[in-house]
């Protein structure tokens, strides 16, 4: 719901000054008000709320704009629960609690209408989360979610970037982009791969990629999947130890078992952190390395399957494919 200000008399839909603070509205903003029902902790509510400071003059974007743009992974919050606040590119307002403000110039042409809201677009959005995240690591998460939604690809971030070499933070979102990935499907994918890679100096595992055994039948997709030893990854989140959900992964875990692959698991919230789960891939790895067992499997994609590992091919899917194939991300 949009917010309104007061009205200087009663009669119409705007509250008066004095029904502004009588408890049926919450002020949303310096001058802004919505009904006190108004939720204020659903994501879009909070969008619309800050692009409502300066209507027609600023652009949501940063988060907010990916959001918007239909970004599942981008709720505006931190992983200690505290909000992000929504960043408005606009040099005529000041910031505000829940409101941040890019006084950075911006061609028109990077802004656009979506659903009456004006937001930066994709690549401008994502390269801005990207230049001005805490970390590293943060960067590349906003760059792997960004495309998990099909909003921007690899190579068009590259070139963007390279198009705007004077940017605040850009050397952290063009270190972020090499290590970027098309097909992760959460934020703690993008980190189990980069503890594989960074941390755990692994070779760098394919993300999602489909398992067939040799008669050409799925057995499944892991999170990630490292071909020259046969190791797979998995993060559980606190979702895979309720009991229907842990049964479907103790056979998803036999399945690949049974077919010469060798898993390891990232747990939700583990002790040790980032270096507990770095030893224990490169423990699984030389293992797997070492035991050299029958390979039953292969990631060869028999003539059926319909690949959608990379923007371009979820991009081209028709809507009828894109409903069938892409459901359980739940897009």
């Amino acid at each position: 719901m949009n917010p309104v200000r007061v009205a200087q008399r009663s009669g119409g839909y705007r509250p008066t000054k004095r029904a502004a603070q009588c408890g049926r509205w919450r002020r949303s903003s310096h001058g802004l008000y919505v009904p006190w029902w108004v939720d204020s902790t659903i994501v879009e509510q909070r969008i619309v709320e800050a692009a409502a400071v300066e209507p027609g003059y600023a652009a949501v974007t940063d988060w907010g704009a990916l959001r918007w743009l239909g970004g599942r992974w981008f709720t505006g919050t931190r992983a200690d629960g505290s909000l992000i606040p929504v960043t408005l590119a606009a040099d005529t307002i000041r910031a505000q609690p829940g409101i941040a403000v890019s006084e950075e110039r911006i061609n028109a042409s990077e802004i656009t209408a979506v659903d009456r809201l004006w937001i930066t677009r994709p690549l401008h959005a994502t390269l801005f989360a990207m230049r001005y995240a805490d970390s590293m690591w943060d960067a590349v998460i906003v760059a792997d979610m960004a495309a998990f939604n099909d909003l921007v690809a690899i190579d068009e971030l590259w070139s963007y970037a390279l198009r705007h070499p004077g940017m605040t933070g850009i050397p952290q979102a063009r270190n972020a982009i090499v290590l970027a990935d098309e097909n992760s499907w959460s934020p703690m994918e993008t980190v189990m791969r980069l503890i594989w890679e960074l941390v755990a100096e692994q070779p760098r595992p394919l993300t999602n990629t489909p398992v067939f055994d040799l008669q050409g039948r799925h057995i499944g997709t892991p999170d990630l999947l490292d071909v020259e030893s046969g190791t797979y990854g998995e993060y559980d989140s606190a979702y895979h130890l309720d009991g229907a959900r842990r049964v479907a992964d103790l056979r998803r875990e036999h399945a690949f078992k049974s077919v010469g692959l060798e898993p390891v698991v990232m747990m939700a919230g583990e002790p040790g952190g980032r270096d507990a789960v770095a030893a224990r891939i490169v423990a699984t790895r030389d293992r797997a390395l070492r035991q050299g067992r029958d390979r039953l499997w292969t990631i060869d994609q028999p003539d059926w399957w319909l690949p959608t590992q990379t923007v371009a091919q979820r991009r081209a899917l028709s809507d009828v494919d894109r409903a069938r194939l892409l459901a359980h991300r739940q897009i």
